[in-house]
């Protein structure tokens, strides 16, 4: 949603912060007292104290108060108390606070309301002043009769437009608006108005309405505002507009749900939206696709049971396992808190995907329905899916298996079955057998298929191949004449294309050689395009190069069928379009937050960049509007923002349009029909390509122009397009509640601009059976008045002699009766039907699938990134932190595979404390200080040093827990075992230091050994070192059981006495040599210290001292 309500209170402040900033000179006083009240003030006991110290006016003068909920004309629902003390305002809110009011057709609670100055004024110094942004403007109302009395201003109103890139003036506004307020207050009115309007911009708003404003000698006071934002420009201004909230409409309960599916949406990239309508209603969607998700709200309503429609919402955009599970269960949650004797019914609904996996999808949606499985069965639910797109056969076979699994009636259906056809079979509409489910086994409906000549029964809610319109069968020897067939349509779609191009359209209608620059690391949807191009017999790419500033010029490798090709990428936009001058169309994959920039860049070179698709959804419309009047300027057109793109079968596609290959084929996108659409929703889109592939010969062009409220290009921009285009035969319009462009198409067929034949519809037609303001799934899909809703556009339609059909499930039969009505005068001609091109499989897809199989090329047993959570042996992340394993624990885990006890872990990380520095002399941190004092990196120094590591340095645990362990285990005595050692003139590796002795012990020794005989319950090997101790300092007071070797030893007890491990697994750990890591990985650190310790002390080269070094000659 883009356009949302703030509170009055909210609107006030914003213009007491930043209307003085903007102003010239000449503004006056702006009376900017006000406070808000909430729930709290039952609650807390000093409440109203508090506030009145705080804002010490209110009980120095008398006061307003009212409701603060976006309720309209609250004076006259006596909601609005004027003239009070501080003590009357108290009495008066807590009489209504937690009250049920009903405000004519709406009852809600009241919980917010906002106190301010009373300002005595006579009638004449009220005016009325309402902003309001337009597609190429802002528009100013003005009236100079203000207050509660002011009647249609639409229709009293002195009007003022300002067009976008242009700045207003006092004096404009003072002739073009203040004609009739008296000549000495015009200037001071002026220059606030001007204010106003800047504040207006720079805030983003998109709608802001006083009545009355007040103007008296050098005051001025906004007594009654109401105000919307653009949402979605919150990253541009969010600051500026300070800590607000967007309150639901009144008469509309805000609920917590609600609150934690924004959180969830504003956390990823992702669109989950959730509005509860009804919450003890029976029926409850959950839809994928915002369009889509407004099809069924439409279909429920039409079918008579909108007051029974619980809830409003959508899930878009590929969200993973984790966020489609949370959403779910918040769904079922809600669903089965109220009960309902008759059973509820959940429609798990949406069209089919472009690159969602809807397999992947279903599994959060699967994960929920078992979680809540119990409660689905208490409350007698039944569910039914419909879904199509990649791999929607598995996800419907998953759904079916989990129905029977919970034992909750669960139906499914596929592409094959109109996207709301199974809404009036799950109300009881129709029948359950007229409707055949889903057949995994050949992805059609489970009924027997007629035989040749059989009369069909058509359905317009269930139109099934056999239903297709027919069509020649292919000639004998088609084979021979395939590239003779594909020369002729490229032909024909190339002089379409040279045809429209003519007309001087924006939007270039594409051909077969249309070429393309990607912006963005978007390689999926570049694999799709060149597959599509591939399919299509294109002689070369249609992308011809990437754009992204952020890495330097490299390739990209693609498929090209079987073969592969480099795609160049550039980081200058100019170099890009300096190699590739045959490139006309920008497809733009930048973030909402970058797109506004990198789209100006591409208009710079509008010499040969004509036409630019913008697939960001959340730009704000002050963008927006910034780049229509940027493209008008220099004739580019404009496809979105917030679209899928567009799709010419046989020549181009722009991104993920159409979808992956199976629905490419599917809806036969790889050659041209006779129809064309366009279409607000992109999700949608999908559905017209098969609903037109099922009722006519197919799809010509098809344009997703996106849901914004201003898109780019409009749908007149199109069809004029499609008028022009003598490949075009007939058109498809899928509108939507909101905005006004389907009153030009209306224009241009009566006049007879456009005289081919369209079938259009209008999606929202739910909204009037809502007594409050509901934003549906667009930004642009909400009704500002009357003209904008979707029936009225529907009825408008009709009336100038589109084909409108009685609801949008019977738009596929409409097509299919105006396409016949065509076929039947002879002006379409079916074609003849190429035979299905091949492309092979990405490799990767088909493995999810389940086709193919390799040997992979590594194997991990210790961490899995490929879930939800990064895994340690199995072990969530999540738990890792919560249960404070600690870096002992996580080495445990990622070295051993076992979570040890807490005093083993412990004990690991003293290893690590211990072992992680011995001064700057040892050999290995003189190395690496000398590499750090050659300027070398960190990296590179910290290796020097461990490069040291060996037998004679800090290497010797492995061996040493090796020699104690097998004497040990063998039984021999301590005396013999140093003997034999001595006789095999082996050194006893843990015995010996070169500075500690009996006398000198080492304190690090002494921690290790006391914390093992504390705490482990076996300590047969450090018991044995200690004895060989014994023996071996008898000879000579520094033999002592070193640092390395008692680490050793204690070790190997620690880990035998654990439980964890066997012998043989004790042992195997040993000879891999984690002994010795673990004093790699201890030292590292104190390597990294002394790099860091040289560094900061600025350290020169070293050079050793040649007084240091024997030079020996004559050897």
């Amino acid at each position: 949603m883009s356009a949302k309500a703030i509170r009055e209170y909210h609107g006030k402040k914003m213009l007491g912060a930043w209307l003085s900033k903007a102003a010239d000179d000449g503004l006056n006083t702006l009376e900017q007292r006000c406070v808000q009240i909430t729930d709290a003030c039952k609650h807390q006991a000093d409440y109203w104290n508090e506030l009145a110290s705080n804002n010490p006016w209110l009980r120095q003068t008398r006061l307003v108060v009212k409701p603060d909920q976006l309720i309209k004309r609250r004076g006259k629902a006596g909601l609005v108390a004027i003239d009070k003390s501080y003590a009357e305002a108290q009495n008066w809110v807590l009489a209504r606070m937690g009250v049920e009011t009903r405000v004519e057709h709406v009852s809600g609670m009241l919980d917010t309301f906002i106190i301010e100055p009373y300002v005595a004024h006579p009638k004449a110094s009220e005016y009325y002043i309402c902003l309001q942004s337009h597609r190429g403007e802002d528009e100013f109302l003005f009236h100079h009769q203000g207050g509660v009395d002011v009647g249609d201003v639409d229709a009293k109103a002195v009007r003022m437009s300002v067009p976008i890139g242009v700045e207003a003036t006092a004096d404009g506004i003072s002739d073009g608006l203040l004609v009739n307020v008296p000549a000495g207050r015009r200037p001071q009115l002026a220059h606030f108005l001007l204010a106003l309007f800047r504040v207006f911009r720079e805030l983003h708003y998109v709608y802001l309405e006083i009545n009355p404003l007040v103007v008296m000698h050098d005051t001025i006071a906004v007594l009654d505002l109401a105000a919307k934002v653009d949402e979605t420009a919150h990253f541009l201004v969010g600051p500026k507009w300070g800590d607000i909230d967007f309150p639901a409409p009144f008469g509309r309960a805000a609920f917590p749900e609600e609150a934690y599916i924004a959180d969830l949406d504003s956390k990823t990239g992702a669109s989950l939206k959730l509005t509860i309508l009804n919450h003890a209603g029976r029926i409850w969607t959950m839809v994928a696709g915002g369009g889509a998700s407004v099809v069924y709200a439409d279909t429920i309503a039409d079918l008579g049971f909108g007051a029974e429609l619980a809830n409003y919402g959508e899930y878009s955009g590929a969200p993973n396992e984790q966020q489609t599970f949370n959403y779910a269960k918040t769904i079922l949650g809600l669903m089965t808190r109220v009960k309902d004797p008759r059973g509820k019914v959940l429609i798990i609904g949406g069209g089919i995907a472009n690159f969602t996996d809807v397999a992947g999808t279903f599994k959060g949606i699967i994960a929920a329905l078992r979680a809540y499985q119990d409660e689905l069965r208490e409350g007698k639910v039944s569910i039914w899916v419909r879904r199509g797109g990649p791999n929607y056969q598995e996800g419907l076979r998953q759904m079916r298996e989990v129905g029977n699994e919970i034992n909750v009636p669960l139906h499914v259906y596929g592409p094959e079955t109109h996207i709301v056809a199974p809404v009036p079979v799950a109300l009881g509409v129709r029948d359950l057998a007229s409707l055949p489910e889903f057949d995994e086994e050949d992805g059609e409906p489970q009924r027997k298929k007629p035989k040749v000549g059989m009369k069909r029964n058509h359905s317009s809610f269930n139109t099934t191949p056999e239903d297709e319109p027919e069509l020649p069968p292919p000639a004998a020897g088609a084979d021979a004449s395939d590239v003779e067939q594909h020369n002729g349509m490229v032909a024909a779609a190339d002089a379409a294309a040279d045809a429209t191009a003519a007309a001087g359209h924006n939007v270039i209608t594409s051909s077969s050689s249309t070429r393309c620059f990607v912006y963005g690391l978007q390689n999926r949807a570049v694999q799709g395009m060149l597959d599509f191009d591939f399919m299509c017999k294109r002689d070369q790419p249609s992308v011809a190069a990437m754009i992204y500033p952020f890495t330097g010029n490299h390739y990209i490798k693609f498929y090209w069928g079987t073969s592969e090709v480099l795609v160049p990428c550039y980081s200058s936009m100019a170099e890009a379009v300096e190699k590739h001058p045959e490139v006309s169309v920008f497809v733009n994959f930048a973030s909402f937050r970058s797109v506004h920039q990198s789209v100006c860049e591409a208009l710079e070179y509008s010499t040969q960049i004509k036409t630019i698709a913008i697939i960001a959804e959340g730009v704000p419309e002050g963008q927006t509007r910034d780049l229509i009047r940027r493209a008008d300027e220099k004739k580019v057109g404009i496809i979105g923002p917030a679209t899928v793109g567009g799709i010419k079968p046989g020549c181009f596609r722009i991104g993920n349009t159409g979808g992956m290959l199976d629905n490419i084929v599917m809806s036969k996108l790889y050659r041209p029909g006779s129809v064309a659409y366009v279409s607000k929703s992109g999700g949608m889109s999908n559905e017209l390509n098969n609903l037109i592939c099922r009722n006519s010969d197919g799809v010509c062009e098809g344009v997703a122009i996106g849901g914004d409220r201003y898109p780019g290009s409009r749908f007149m921009d199109h069809l004029l397009r499609y008028q022009d285009n003598p490949e075009v035969k007939m058109m498809v319009l899928l509108g939507e509640v909101g905005g006004t462009d389907e009153y030009e198409v209306c224009d241009a067929v009566r006049t007879g601009r456009i005289s081919k034949p369209i079938v259009a519809w209008c999606i929202g037609t739910c909204a009037s059976i809502f007594p409050y303001e509901v934003q549906f799934g667009h930004a642009g899909a909400c009704a500002r008045g009357n003209s904008e809703t979707a029936a009225a556009k529907n009825a408008a339609l009709r009336a100038a002699g589109v084909h409108v059909p009685e609801t949008f499930a019977y738009i596929g039969e409409k097509i299919k009766e105006v396409y016949g009505q065509l076929r039947s005068e002879g002006r379409i001609v079916p074609r003849e039907e190429p035979p299905v091109p091949m492309v092979p499989m990405d490799y990767n897809w088909a493995k999810r699938l389940g086709l193919v199989r390799k040997p992979a090329n590594f194997v991990s047993s210790i961490s899995d990134d490929r879930g939800e959570e990064l895994k340690y042996a199995g072990m969530p992340i999540s738990e890792v932190f919560s249960e404070n394993l600690g870096v002992g624990g996580v080495l445990s885990l990622l070295w051993f595979r076992r979570r040890l006890p807490a005093y083993a872990t412990k004990f690991i990380e003293m290893i690590l404390m211990v072992t992680a520095d011995h001064g700057p002399a040892v050999a290995g941190a003189h190395n690496t200080i000398v590499a750090a004092r050659a300027g070398k990196d960190l990296i590179s120094s910290l290796v020097s040093g461990l490069l040291t590591i060996g037998p004679r340095f800090g290497g010797a645990l492995d061996a040493a827990a090796q020699i104690f362990t097998k004497a040990s285990d063998e039984g021999v005595n301590a005396a013999h075992f140093v003997s034999d050692m001595k006789k095999k003139g082996q050194l006893i590796m843990g015995i010996g230091h070169k500075i500690k002795s009996l006398d000198n012990p080492d304190k690090r020794v002494e921690i290790i050994k006391n914390y093992a005989l504390e705490h482990f319950e076996s300590n047969g090997i450090l018991n044995f070192a200690l004895e060989v101790e014994q023996v071996t300092t008898r000879k000579k007071s520094n033999l002592i059981l070193n640092v390395d070797g008692c680490i050793a030893v204690c070790f190997v007890d620690m880990l035998r006495s654990s439980g964890a491990f066997t012998p043989a697994e004790v042992t195997e750990l040993i000879e891999l040599g984690c002994l010795n890591g673990l004093f790699v990985l201890g030292r590292s650190m104190g390597f990294m210290g002394h790099y860091l310790d040289q560094n900061r002390l600025k350290q020169g080269l070293y050079r050793h001292p040649v007084d240091d070094i024997s030079y020996i000659g004559g050897m």
